[in-house]
């Protein structure tokens, strides 16, 4: 018997594969704002290298889904992490140049990479059997641990290797997207669509869509997703406002990765063991934790567990809401199932990553945390509600089995209109 099936394999593959997207994120994450501030004087636009990231990934996402429908996964993904390498070097003559936009459009195509990969925990889920699923999404999610470990450290100190700062650090996540490029070569998986014939036909979009257990996935996703990158972003202009150094908030930033990702090791044994609703709303009680600690004070203890927490409660939202959204869609559907839902998260992410800066600007840091707790309230509220109404359906089923064994126990009930 192998010690690793193909499966498994491929898991790790994807798990690679993943480390290495998210250290190109997460190298934007960290310097992409401080970036954008050394190219403008003014702070509304200093996160705009960040904001062009995200709306390169919300405009990926859709045009993604629906080539991977056609191709396949795997020249899907090849072609996003080259459009990452393209976009690092692109970013890298943008800040030689001192030219924002050409700074923004190199993060705008490491944002078509990012909505080419956020794929791959789809991916994990069709190479996966039933009982490995949720494990499967959760291990390539934890593929950031290697993000968190080396994405702030290679930011660091990348920044000071070339004049101007932050070239050096553009020139290795384009170094990165490249390298995944060729990882990913190996991958293998399934053919997204039915093509036997068999099984009734793919819904519409809108019925897909309109079920109550999508809409509560994808609004938690949605949430967990908007609230962890608006903090995340505001994260280093706010430390250093308060006067930490770059190396205080590159330390602050790879706490929060590895919060967001070193839970994921467990994260789908969690779901198995409590249920995915159970978990989601653990998911909203760290992120108002996180609200809770930024309220401490400025301190870098402060930044950190705020900071920490915000990444597990991500972890717990985002995975839990992949995992409640795979049971909604057939095999037909998913790739617009998936696409419409990203597409939503990210367009939610770009306006929390716009609106960032302003909003640390006119509110300060802490005020700005507390503008969250409403929006945490409605995603409390949403998944509490899909849990009562699935304990009525589980009820009501109950008693209809009951009814039916009643029934085999009498003999056949006659029917109204009197025919055997």
């Amino acid at each position: 018997m192998p010690l690793m099936t193909p499966m498994h394999r491929q898991v790790l593959l994807l798990a690679c594969a993943q480390a290495l997207f998210q250290t190109v994120s997460v190298m934007v994450m960290t310097v992409g704002g401080l970036a954008g501030a050394a190219l403008t004087s003014d702070p509304r636009f200093a996160t705009a290298p960040i904001a062009t990231m995200v709306l390169g990934t919300a405009a990926a996402t859709v045009p993604a889904s629906l080539l991977m429908a056609r191709v396949g996964r795997r020249p899907g993904f090849i072609l996003g992490a080259m459009l990452g390498g393209l976009g690092g070097v692109l970013g890298a003559v943008g800040i030689g140049w001192g030219s924002l936009a050409l700074l923004g459009t190199g993060a705008f195509l490491v944002g078509a990479y990012q909505g080419f990969a956020q794929f791959y925990r789809f991916a994990a889920a069709e190479v996966a059997d039933a009982g490995f699923r949720a494990r499967a999404i959760a291990l390539v999610l934890a593929g950031g641990v290697v993000a968190a470990l080396a994405g702030p450290e290679l930011a660091r100190h990348g920044g000071t290797w070339l004049e101007p700062a932050f070239m050096g650090s553009f020139l290795v996540l384009g170094l990165l997207g490249m390298l995944a490029a060729g990882l990913l070569l190996g991958l293998r998986v399934p053919d997204m669509g039915v093509t036997d014939g068999e099984g009734p036909p793919p819904r519409p979009l809108r019925a897909i869509i309109g079920q109550p257990t999508y809409l509560v996935a994808l609004f938690g996703a949605a949430s967990g997703y908007g609230i962890m990158l608006l903090c995340m972003t505001a994260t280093p202009l706010a430390m250093l406002h308060h006067h930490h150094g770059l190396g205080d908030a590159s330390m602050v930033i790879q706490m929060h990765v590895l919060g967001m990702f070193l839970p994921s090791f467990a994260t789908g044994s969690l779901i198995a063991r409590f249920g995915v609703l159970r978990i989601m709303t653990a998911g909203v009680g760290l992120l108002a934790a996180h609200v809770g600690l930024t309220l401490t004070g400025t301190a870098f203890a402060s930044f950190a567990g705020a900071l920490t927490l915000l990444g597990v409660g991500w972890n717990f939202l985002y995975i839990g809401g992949t995992t409640l959204l795979t049971s909604t869609y057939a095999a037909a559907e998913k790739g617009r199932a998936q696409a419409a839902n990203d597409l939503i998260i990210f367009t939610v992410a770009l306006g929390a990553s716009l609106a960032a800066g302003a909003l640390l600007d006119q509110l300060g840091w802490q005020a700005m945390n507390i503008a969250m707790l409403p929006w945490l309230g409605l995603t409390l509220l949403a998944i509490l509600w899909l849990a009562v109404r699935e304990r009525r359906q589980r009820q009501a089923g109950a008693a209809q089995a009951a009814t039916s064994d009643d029934d085999d126990i009498l003999g056949d009930p006659v029917p109204a209109d009197g025919r055997a």
